[in-house]
């Protein structure tokens, strides 16, 4: 399932607008806060798919019948790019456990490039709901290579993948190559086109540099 919070009009979508503009993009810490507010936004959304329990809590009063989470998702991030999404959705999820991969592309001089995992931290993903972001899923070559890597840590039940900006390329990519059918994927826009370097159009750039600055 896919859901594009860009269908529907919300304050979302003015984040979106920001994250592209490239005279916003000169400011750095508006760019890691818009997408740190757009993960709070993917967060709630995705709250109202999970499981609740009814509990009653005491309050100064009396006692009022409420609902709180079942269990906690495990949030997982791609390096470097992905922190600032990451933290939004940890502010909202805030007792989830976490897990972090470091990934990048390796270029070669023929202009293609592979995916290189380098690292990788994280809990017990057993029966659990596994939220996984990246802002950019542009080959998708870089989530279904994390996923996979990930199943050495146990099967979740469900995974959630968050992205601020996908291809239809890297949709495809993802229909075609997840080993599982259990995931829902989370998108704030969706491009139609991507170059022949692999990259988003009209997109947003490199979203690493934009939020930490340019890298070596």
């Amino acid at each position: 399932m896919i859901h594009n919070l860009a269908d529907k009009n919300s304050i979302f979508n003015q984040y979106i607008s920001e994250l592209r503009d490239i005279e916003i993009q000169k400011d750095s810490m508006r760019f890691r806060r818009n997408l740190e507010r757009m993960g709070e936004i993917f967060a709630y959304e995705i709250s109202k798919t999970l499981t609740y329990n009814s509990v009653q809590t005491t309050t100064s009063l009396g006692v009022a019948d409420t609902q709180t989470l079942a269990e906690q998702p495990v949030i997982g991030t791609i390096l470097r790019a992905g922190l600032p999404l990451h933290l939004g959705l940890l502010n909202y999820f805030d007792k989830a456990q976490n897990a972090f991969i470091s990934a990048y592309r390796r270029h070669h001089k023929n202009n293609t490039f592979e995916i290189i995992l380098e690292y990788v931290a994280c809990p017990d993903l057993t029966d659990k709901i596994l939220i996984l972001c990246d802002p950019m899923l542009a080959t998708g070559a870089s989530m279904v290579l994390t996923y996979k890597s990930l199943l050495a840590k146990g099967i979740p039940k469900h995974t959630h993948i968050v992205t601020a900006v996908a291809s239809k390329v890297g949709i495809d990519h993802l229909k075609a190559n997840m080993p599982s059918p259990n995931y829902t994927l989370w998108c704030g826009a969706v491009d139609e086109e991507l170059t022949a370097h692999s990259y988003i159009v009209p997109g947003l750039g490199d979203a690493g540099d934009l939020a930490f600055g340019s890298k070596i």
